[in-house]
């Protein structure tokens, strides 16, 4: 069941979604996009930390506007680096919490991976053998 646009925004913010939605949640955690969508939740559930941070350099210490908004940016960096260093484990984790066995779908991952690699194999190394 796919949730109404208000929940799936909801999700990208960090929030959890009602169990009615995990296979919904479950899906998003395997296609091949997967990544690019954490990214984009990384990086919406950073941005507020970093806006505050650099709102208070300016305002609470009297920064310049360009040393708080380096700073910002860099924290923003590093926040969104280090969420997506531990991306597989971290979606593992999200997994359980919506009653999947832990590892479920870095295996679904592995698996398509997989059968992609297997096509691919069968289509460019039989052809580039043939025409040898």
């Amino acid at each position: 069941m796919t949730p109404s646009v208000p929940l799936r925004v909801w999700y990208l913010l960090g929030g959890r979604l009602p169990l009615e939605h995990r296979e919904w949640v479950f899906r998003q955690a395997t296609k091949p996009t997967w990544l690019v969508w954490f990214g984009v939740r990384m990086f919406l559930q950073v941005l507020p930390l970093t806006v505050v941070i650099a709102l208070a350099l300016v305002l609470g210490l009297g920064s310049p506007l360009p040393l708080a908004i380096a700073c910002g940016s860099l924290g923003l960096v590093v926040g969104v680096y280090f969420g997506v260093s531990y991306a597989i484990e971290s979606t593992d984790h999200r997994m359980t919490k919506y009653g999947y066995p832990a590892g479920a779908a870095a295996a679904v991952r592995k698996e398509r991976t997989a059968r992609d690699q297997e096509r691919y194999e069968r289509v460019w190394r039989t052809s580039a053998e043939n025409e040898s």
